[in-house]
């Protein structure tokens, strides 16, 4: 296992190598510059400016100071934002934006696996119909349509809770269930399909036919196989839930790393943009990382872990014969 982690920190490495590279040339090959716009500055004031930053050295230099900063983590100042550099709109705003994003994570998982087990278990069946058109409707509205729709129906109608803002608890329901909808629908169908394979695998069948309770096969043994896919699918639900942050945050007037980063790129404040996406390609590259660990021990624990209605013996030796086999193969 440790190996496993080590060679998959250095592809992170490589990967994130080629995130700020890629970020880099594409900022510097954006048409205009961090002091253009609608009012001209004066040729010697941006000479100056230019100067100061550094943006009046040559490319590669520009490169390798920035690669410099970053392995140190310094994404450097802010154009836009007098008197504060990058670090500190990243460490203002990820608090924001991890609460709204930890809150989207647990609605769709919590409710994703709670939907998916339903209509497993009343497959073909009302239930079954009403979940399948709500985890259509939640992959086919994307989240800001259904942001706003939720602020027409459940502030400005019924005025349940705030437009906008971030102030208490009140102000993080709506744009947490906008974040959450596609994510929650997402794992509502994997749970479903894979939680129908496992029930009617041989394992589940014996474990009823010994009479054991229908919660008991559901929860103590069908559920832990089927989560294998939501454990999955849980990194790529951890990209769509803190990119999709970036419009709900600008939507909700939430002060999080979202609206920072929208805000430098119609600034042009190029070291936040290229700060922020570093910083979130840091974050995914993590999240990736602790998924592919968890998927590992999840399957290990659930190789190891004896059959229901299986004698112990049967186990021990049907185990053994799966370790011989999985060295052989590793020789």
């Amino acid at each position: 296992m440790l190996k496993y982690i080590g060679k998959r920190f250095i592809y992170m490495i490589i990967t994130l190598f080629v995130i700020v590279t890629a970020t880099f040339f594409l900022m510097q090959a954006a048409p205009g510059g961090p002091f253009s716009g609608e009012r001209k500055l004066p040729p010697e004031i941006e000479a100056n400016l230019n100067e100061h930053y550094g943006l009046d050295k040559p490319l590669f230099v520009q490169y390798a100071s920035y690669l410099k900063s970053v392995a140190m983590w310094d994404f450097g100042p802010s154009f836009k934002y007098k008197g504060q550099s990058v670090n500190d709109l990243i460490n203002s705003g990820f608090p924001v934006s991890f609460t709204l994003g930890a809150e989207a994570i647990l609605l769709a998982l919590a409710f994703g696996v709670l939907f998916g087990v339903l209509a497993a278990l009343y497959h073909n069946k009302w239930q079954d119909y009403t979940i399948a058109i709500l985890t259509i409707f939640g992959i086919s509205v994307p989240s800001f349509i259904l942001a706003t729709i939720l602020q027409y129906i459940f502030s400005i109608k019924l005025e349940l809770f705030p437009v906008a803002g971030w102030e208490s608890w009140a102000y993080t329901f709506l744009p947490s269930i906008a974040l959450a909808s596609m994510p929650m629908a997402f794992i509502a169908r994997l749970s479903r399909s894979s939680m129908i394979e496992v029930l009617n695998s041989d394992y589940i069948r014996t474990a009823k036919a010994k009479g054991l309770s229908r919660p008991s096969v559901t929860v103590r043994h069908a559920l832990r196989n089927a989560l294998l896919p939501v454990v999955t699918y849980m990194g790529p639900m951890a990209a769509s839930i803190l990119t999709g942050s970036f419009i709900i945050e600008s939507i909700f007037g939430i002060p999080g790393l979202g609206a920072h980063f929208v805000n430098s790129i119609t600034n042009r404040d190029y070291t936040v943009i290229m700060g922020v996406t570093v910083f979130f390609s840091v974050l995914l590259l993590l999240c990736v990382l602790i998924v592919d660990v968890l998927y590992g021990l999840i399957e290990l624990f659930t190789k190891c872990a004896p059959k229901p209605g299986i004698p112990k013996s049967e186990n021990q030796a049907f185990q053994s014969k799966e370790r011989s086999l999985d060295h052989a193969e590793h020789s």
